[in-house]
């Protein structure tokens, strides 16, 4: 009885000592300065960018992987949500009243932003209360320690994190910031707008001109940074974004499978019985076809320009029809809230309105360069 007590005992340590090899092995793998891949991304970033291969070492001997982002990317894709659902997560009275109380604080830069890029302070607005509830959340992951874990276990799309890692860890030292200190979401996306580090690199604006765009701490460069993006990217100043439309009975339901891009005239697709409902637009301008599913049933609306270049920020026609819409109760209550003598300003508007026709537009001004240093990271 004895011995088989102590066969048990026996049993039990050699169980705990696997176990804690596995654990141990474990923490190995998560130190990624360690690793061969990671070794043969280090020389790369010095062979192409110059970086210090010790200096870049000695960061990611302290990257921590999180197999929760593993675990959030990894997960199936909810089944698809229907418009009137998707609706009702963005156009909510407390994420309206948030964007009239930001544009109240931030007027005078919102002001000066519109006019040098062009770009409406509602929509800008609406993008930031859309992706981070007007900072709120922004993210809580160390962005190296997100974009390492991806680039490095999450093989399905190992190739497009380890470019945003080479853009993030860029950035860090252009913008003469600890790659340590930053953060993100789990994918890696950072500031009031949720910029990845590419877009980032290419979009963000320093319009302070502090030397740092900080899109992550300065409401001025995020909303410069997300106007710039739509600038690039096509938006036009006083520009509809969309138009309910009306279909015949035997319209062409081809034109619901072509993309997102605005590549039909309004004079074709007259042709191929789908028309605006209200008039006033050119034959010649070009237009998308969208359905959706709304609270009385099918809605039929059609896309224009300002629609494509909202999805250039995020690809999907819900995300753009919602942060549209979003933008038009703002701006419908902003508008409101200066006229009104109540404290705050703020009303209550249950659907979208007309937009409110925007000042004319000014010539724009000169960007506003970050200024670049070296930095004591790399």
């Amino acid at each position: 009885m004895i011995l088989k007590a102590i066969y048990l005992q026996l049993a039990l340590f050699f169980l705990l000592c696997v176990s804690s090899f596995f654990v141990f092995a474990g923490e190995f793998a998560g130190d990624y300065s360690k690793r061969p891949d990671v070794i043969a991304f280090i020389q790369e970033m010095h062979d192409r960018n110059g970086f210090d291969k010790k200096s870049l070492a000695a960061v990611f001997a302290q990257v921590e992987k999180k197999p929760k982002i593993l675990d959030a990317i990894s997960k199936p894709a909810e089944s698809k949500m229907e418009w009137v659902a998707y609706r009702r997560i963005f156009l909510t009275d407390a994420r309206i009243d948030g964007g009239v109380t930001f544009w109240r604080a931030h007027k005078s830069e919102l002001e000066a932003i519109s006019q040098r890029y062009q770009v409406d302070p509602a929509i800008i607005v609406a993008i930031i209360g859309v992706e981070t509830s007007y900072g709120k959340n922004m993210g809580s992951y160390r962005v190296v320690d997100a974009l390492t874990t991806l680039a490095f276990d999450y093989p399905r799309r190992s190739k497009f994190f380890r470019q945003e890692l080479e853009h993030f860890l860029l950035l860090s030292r252009e913008q003469k910031q600890d790659p340590l200190s930053l953060k993100g979401s789990y994918a890696g996306a950072m500031g009031y707008g949720q910029f990845m580090p590419s877009s980032f690199r290419n979009f963000a604006v320093d319009f302070n001109g502090d030397g740092f765009a900080d899109i992550w701490n300065n409401p001025g460069d995020a909303a410069a940074s997300v106007a710039n993006y739509f600038q690039k990217h096509g938006w036009k100043m006083n520009d509809p974004v969309l138009v309910r439309a009306k279909v015949s009975k035997n319209f062409d339901v081809s034109l619901l499978d072509s993309g997102l891009k605005p590549q039909q005239a309004l004079s074709d697709l007259a042709s191929r019985g789908v028309s605006p409902v209200a008039g006033g637009l050119s034959g010649s301008r070009n237009a998308v076809l969208i359905k959706q599913r709304g609270e009385l049933g099918d809605e039929f609306w059609l896309g224009l320009n300002n629609f494509y270049a909202i999805t250039r920020y995020n690809q999907s026609t819900m995300y753009a029809m919602a942060t549209h819409q979003l933008s038009d109760v703002i701006k419908s209550r902003y508008m409101s809230s200066l006229q009104s003598r109540e404290p705050n300003g703020l009303g209550k508007v249950k659907k979208p309105v007309p937009l409110v026709v925007p000042v004319q537009p000014v010539k724009p001004a000169p960007l506003v360069q970050p200024t670049r240093k070296t930095t004591g990271v790399f």
